[in-house]
């Protein structure tokens, strides 16, 4: 008994030593970049004594003693122990185990998930990766870094906007741009008006105003099976921009430095050998001159970016502080076209009752003011006259002297040899047709989250994003009479973008035994109002009094607009969960019901569609041979509505110049429907020998239904037209990504990464008791680009050679020329077959070097620049003919063989603005050394100078092409709307820039 009692008091006391000897320690696990890290396992040594972080990267454990050791561990990171020596706060940060899945990705609604648990294609690109390339639009930095991205970049040079798509184009309606995102709130990104192919210009775009020093990294949701939770916006994909912000600690300050130099890559090859006959605008003399040669080449300047960045942050454990301002200004390759952008960013973030609340603000303001900004197409364009002028006039009297006194009128007019509907003095349109892009914006947002528990959360944004921009051209009497009065034009533009955007989102996090659960339920409301303003444009109506560009200038006759872009409204409910078992497998289920002003009284404004994922790990499941890494299956299919475009259901009448009203003649269509697309993505990924070498596989099949059509109204029913619900078009196509590091020493290493993606579009049907129907994206003269049944986005249609069965080319039998076909046929598609990038990026001890080719394979794209050149007898390849005195030919005239052919008879049957467009038919590959960097990084600590870090790099972009089949830069886009996107027409020739970035940080 006694016994008995002596045990009892024993362990008594022994449980309650163990009781007081408890120790609670709590503190925050991070990246290297300072992003906090959820779901990290915390677990004493050698117990079951454990907890994992929450959201926010916290956590608190009780331990058993002030000697314990606890280990950290993630999935990616390399595992970490700290000894508790009796401290209460264990902060840690943990790093790369460099297996490819080490970040917490940022999805949807700026949800952070661990990317080993995503059931989607996502790619994230970081700030230092993006910023190598340092292009004034950071966009244009992304091409060949990720698989399924295709951007191509406008030709109206600094500022200008980028046409971006996410695995295809999905919509007749629409332009199937992604949907861009800052730090979860969804941005507008309007763009301006887009040149076409009697000119015009670009009007720039909204990313472009964003400073890309502020970006900390961006993700890219390629599918609607990712975006989801945004509704109808993400159904072409997300890009979600995460910017930077304060970081506890002592402050850092930044700054860097870049100067770029910028010329031309690519012109066309033009002949300087002969000139006109009697006078022509043409050059078709068949006798060789010695005229001016350099004259072309000296139209074109050195272009030079300065780009200036300074940014401050730091705080503390309660409160963190970010600022930055950024300069940048360009001067074109061509004289007086400049851009100037300044960018202000302010971001706080600050803690609460005992940290339970955080409240975070944000203001980012930006100014544009592009100066000439590089126009295309036939008129008003430098380039048509500058390249057509006849070689045996003497140029450099019309550059010096462009403008001549006219007594008759008292002022000075433009001096050319020609009055033509195509062509002006260059220099007259550079110096007296001036016009000037304004554009200010702010976006401003504030989030407050509160922790009610450490497993729930509840967060309210709101942000409100406002866009003033104003647009302006001034023509000088004188000036291209096709297209400007004799006493000149004003072309006057002013309007806002106005967006607010508010959400809540209540959150929940936590670990059931073997099952863990991520949960996601919110609410959301936008309003949006585009192009709310105001516009003049007088075109060849005369002014008052000429060269005075005012309101009261205007004759009676020219109408002052309103204008007004859209407005709509959208409120949504939302919801996500992921189910997880064992870390191994995991289910997401997601759901969204919308409300859209766009479609309101047809009884479809609200509407619902579900998402559903499922990711196993196979490392996780089995046991897999030591080289292998880490692996994983997925699969997610995604139902997304897209609502129309605004005032479609009941078209609105409008006023007339004369103040009489202008009858809608649209029949309201109050059954309409929002289209609907279906994606079905999967996919694998597998890492081998520690993360040296991986893969990501995705296969995906989109299909958008119900899309929203234009027919002629039958006649007799009162209208002109009527819309309907019809047609299907469907995307499918493959991703892969490979990485590997190859070597990797304590002095070297050299990481490189492949990017390949194929995509096939189809229309299956339009309409289906209609045909013949067809949707026309741009029609004029010799080209076509429009959709039927059975073909694709990019058909690419033109006249064609006449030919017989023989293939011989069929030759009238008067005059000699080869004959078109009797209309437009397809001559191919303009999306390329596949494309591949492939970056790499070397190190040696302080120094790195990195680069990207970036390729494209297949695919047609069209000069209609070359077929005028042609037509005047300017292109090289006519005065080569002249030179040999025939071109080749396979013809027939009658019945009899022709094998040569006069050249101008030739060229100018083919060239010109409708002459026979295959010829001038281009295979779209393309290999370039896109991107360059090398980069030296000072050891400050052998320096002891007051400075954390310093870094200089050299730096190019576009430096050359490996290959290239086209007599132009096929990438270059003229429009970046969806009509256009590959035709060259007098655009501005392609740029190389290179230059040096220094960055230092105090």
């Amino acid at each position: 008994m006694k016994k008995k009692i002596f045990f009892t008091v024993i362990v008594f006391f022994t449980a309650l030593s163990a009781v007081f000897s408890q120790q609670s320690i709590s503190g925050t696990v991070k990246d290297v970049t300072g992003a906090s890290i959820p779901g990290v396992a915390i677990i004493q040594k050698g117990s079951s004594i454990g907890t994992m972080t929450d959201l926010d990267g916290r956590y608190s454990i009780k331990v058993t003693s002030a000697n314990s050791v606890l280990q950290f561990s993630f999935l990616g990171m390399k595992m970490q122990e700290e000894p508790v020596n009796g401290r209460s706060t264990i902060d840690v940060m943990l790093e790369s185990e460099n297996i490819g899945l080490d970040e917490v990705v940022v999805t949807a609604l700026g949800i952070q998930r661990d990317k080993k648990t995503l059931t989607y294609s996502s790619q994230q690109v970081s700030s230092e990766e993006m910023m190598k390339s340092k292009d004034i639009n950071f966009m244009n930095a992304l091409s060949g870094k990720t698989a399924g991205l295709e951007i191509k970049k406008s030709s109206s040079g600094a500022g200008g906007s980028t046409k971006t798509v996410l695995r295809g184009s999905k919509s007749l309606s629409g332009d199937s741009d992604p949907l861009y995102v800052i730090d979860g709130i969804p941005m507008i990104n309007h763009k301006g008006s887009q040149p076409g192919m009697w000119g015009g210009w670009d009007q720039g775009d909204g990313i472009s105003q964003i400073n890309p020093e502020d970006i900390e990294s961006i993700s890219i949701l390629k599918g609607s099976n990712a975006a989801v939770l945004y509704g109808s916006q993400g159904a072409n994909g997300v890009i979600v921009i995460n910017t930077k912000k304060g970081k506890d600690g002592k402050t850092d300050i930044s700054f860097s430095s870049t100067t770029m130099f910028e010329n031309v890559l690519v012109t066309p090859e033009l002949q300087f050998d002969y000139g006109s006959v009697g006078g022509e605008k043409e050059s078709w003399s068949t006798t060789k001159g010695d005229y001016q040669k350099n004259y072309v080449d000296d139209f074109f300047q050195t272009g030079q970016n300065l780009i200036n960045n300074l940014s401050i942050n730091g705080g503390n454990a309660k409160t963190t502080v970010y600022f930055s301002y950024g300069n940048t200004s360009s001067t074109g390759i061509i004289d007086n076209n400049k851009y100037q952008k300044n960018n202000l960013t302010f971001k706080q973030s600050t803690k609460l009752f005992d940290d339970k609340v955080k409240i975070t603000s944000n203001i980012m303001l930006s100014s544009e003011r592009t100066n000439n900004r590089n126009t295309v197409g036939y008129y008003l364009n430098p380039l048509t006259g500058l390249y057509m002028f006849p070689r045996d006039r003497d140029f450099a009297s019309y550059k010096e002297n462009y403008q001549v006194f006219n007594e008759a009128r008292n002022m000075n007019l433009q001096n050319w040899f020609v009055v033509d509907h195509m062509q002006s003095n260059p220099y007259w349109i550079i110096n007296k047709e001036p016009s000037v892009d304004l554009a200010k914006r702010i976006i401003s947002s504030v989030a407050v989250e509160y922790d009610i528990t450490k497993k729930l959360k509840f967060q309210v944004r709101g942000n409100y994003d406002l866009a003033v921009k104003s647009y302006e051209q001034k023509h000088a009497a004188s000036s291209n009479i096709t297209n400007v009065s004799q006493n000149g034009r004003w072309n006057y533009l002013k309007f806002q973008d106005e967006s607010i955007y508010s959400d809540g989102i209540l959150t929940y996090q936590d670990k059931f035994g073997n099952f863990s659960l991520n949960a996601v339920l919110g609410a959301s409301y936008q309003s949006y109002v585009l192009g709310d303003g105001v516009s003049v444009d007088n075109g060849t109506v005369n002014l008052l009094y000429p060269n005075e560009f005012y309101f009261q200038n205007l004759a009676t006759t020219t109408q002052v607009l309103s204008t007004y872009g859209g407005k709509n409204i959208k409120e949504g409910v939302f919801g996500n969960a992921q189910i997880g078992y064992k870390e191994m497998l995991f289910i997401d289920l997601s759901g969204r019901n919308d409300w859209a002003s766009t479609l309101y009284g047809t009884g479809n404004q609200s509407y619902f569609y579900p998402a559903i994922g499922l990711t196993g790990i196979i490392s996780e499941m089995v046991n897999l041979p030591d080289f292998v890494s880490f692996s994983k299956v997925r699969a997610s299919y995604t139902t997304v509505a897209n609502e129309v475009p605004f005032n479609r259901i009941f078209p609105e009448n409008t006023i007339n110049a004369s103040g009489g009203v202008n009858k809608n003649t649209v029949k309201p269509f109050t059954n309409l429907k929002p289209e609907m697309l279906r994606s079905l993505e999967i996919g694998t990924d597998w890492r081998f020998f520690e993360g040296r070498l991986g893969f990501d596989f995705t296969y995906y099949n989109i299909n958008s239904q119900d899309q929203f059509l234009t027919l002629t109204a039958p006649s007799g029913s009162g209208y002109t037209l009527y819309y309907i619900n019809a047609g299907e078009i469907v995307n499918k196509g493959v991703e892969l990504t490979v990485e590997a590091e190859p070597v990797k020493t304590n002095n070297f290493s050299w990481k490189t990464a492949l990017n390949f993606s194929k995509n096939e579009n189809e229309i299956v049907t339009l309409i289906a008791d209609n045909p013949d129907y067809k949707v026309n994206y741009g029609t004029s003269e010799g080209y076509a680009a429009y959709i039927v049944k059975g073909g694709s986005f990019g058909d690419l249609y033109g006249y064609k050679f006449r030919t017989n069965e023989q293939g011989q080319i069929i030759l009238d039998e008067k005059t000699g020329r080869p004959l078109k076909t009797a209309t437009q046929e397809y001559l191919g598609n303009m999306e390329p077959d596949w494309s591949l990038g492939w970056n790499n990026s070397l190190s040696y001890n302080n120094f790195s070097l990195s680069f990207l080719i970036n390729s494209k394979f297949g695919g047609k794209v069209v000069s209609q620049t070359e077929a005028i050149l042609d037509g005047a007898g300017v292109s090289k390849r006519t005065a080569d003919s002249r030179d040999l005195g025939y071109v080749e030919i396979n013809g027939i005239k009658g019945t009899t063989p022709v094998t040569q052919i006069d050249p101008k008879l030739y060229y100018t049957s083919i060239g010109g603005r409708i002459g026979i467009l295959e010829p001038y038919v281009y295979d779209r590959t393309n290999i370039r050394l896109s991107q360059l960097a090398f980069t030296y990084d000072f050891d400050m600590k052998k320096l002891d100078w007051p400075i954390k870090a310093a870094s200089v790099s050299l730096v190019g972009q576009n430096l050359f092409f490996i290959y290239k089949n086209a007599p132009f830069d096929p990438e270059l886009a003229m429009s970046t709307s969806i009509a256009s996107q590959s035709l060259d027409n007098f655009n501005l020739p392609s740029t190389r820039t290179y230059g040096f970035n220094l960055k230092i940080t105090f």
